[in-house]
């Protein structure tokens, strides 16, 4: 997971700074941090991928075409399905 992956998954759930931090057992500026591209370590970033993972984010790989998430289906019309 890269920091523009980050922000992706981060709007794609509508979560706050604040949340992904007490979520993932961090401080808000160490995601702020983060987002803007300062190194971190590989637990911290682990940490965050595992909270975006287990809400339904999927991380794609850069293919040639940039790296990307796919945000989890909260269509109520294909949940009811």
């Amino acid at each position: 997971m890269n920091s523009v992956q980050l922000r992706m998954a981060r709007a794609a759930l509508r979560w706050g700074v604040r949340e992904v931090a007490e979520k993932a057992g961090i401080t808000a500026n160490t995601v702020t941090r983060i987002e803007g591209g300062a190194d971190a370590k590989q637990s911290t970033i682990a940490a965050m991928q595992r909270i975006f993972e287990a809400a339904g984010v999927v991380f794609l790989p850069d293919e040639g075409q940039g790296a990307g998430v796919r945000a989890p289906n909260t269509s109520s019309s294909e949940a009811a399905s």
